[in-house]
């Protein structure tokens, strides 16, 4: 069974290691929207999504978004840590990094899809959650408009 809406996050902790920075701490991600996204080394679509992300950390990170990226293997040749540091470098990804190398994170947000996203607001609970190809696509004007109501702008529902 999968997340459900308003859901809160999960906790992050269970992943082998954690890259760019410490482990965040679920409390201290409450105040702003975070985007938590999973992706693997071996999955093509996650490789023609992540470059939006740098888009998203270059328009949406000034404005609150908070983005944590996680790492979960789907095939033995994903368990390798310097192929994720080679994406890390190649796509800059320069949020927390997470490596899943035994999945606890996957399950924690019973999760079975890559890449997939999971957006939360600012209470820590879970306003949307997509995946694929176009799951980032259909994320961005419900970041968008949350955004603009946050930081004041006038109000439209999500």
């Amino acid at each position: 069974m999968s997340l459900r809406l308003k859901s809160p996050m999960p906790d992050l902790d269970g992943a082998t290691d954690w890259i760019n920075f410490d482990q965040p701490d679920v409390k201290e991600l409450i105040g702003n929207p975070t985007l938590i996204y999973f992706w693997s080394v071996s999955c093509d679509v996650c490789h023609e999504n992540i470059p939006r992300l740098e888009e998203w950390r270059q328009k949406y990170v000034p404005q609150g978004l908070q983005m944590v990226s996680i790492h979960a293997p789907r095939q033995r040749e994903d368990l390798f840590e310097d192929e994720v540091l080679k994406v890390k470098e190649e796509y800059k990804i320069t949020e927390p990094l997470a490596v899943d190398n035994r999945h606890v994170l996957l399950k924690a947000f019973q999760n079975q899809f890559f890449p997939a996203f999971f957006l939360y607001d600012a209470e820590g609970k879970l306003m949307r959650r997509t995946s694929g190809n176009t799951g980032i696509t259909l994320l961005t004007p419900i970041v968008e408009r949350y955004l603009k109501q946050k930081n004041g702008s006038p109000s439209v529902k999500a």
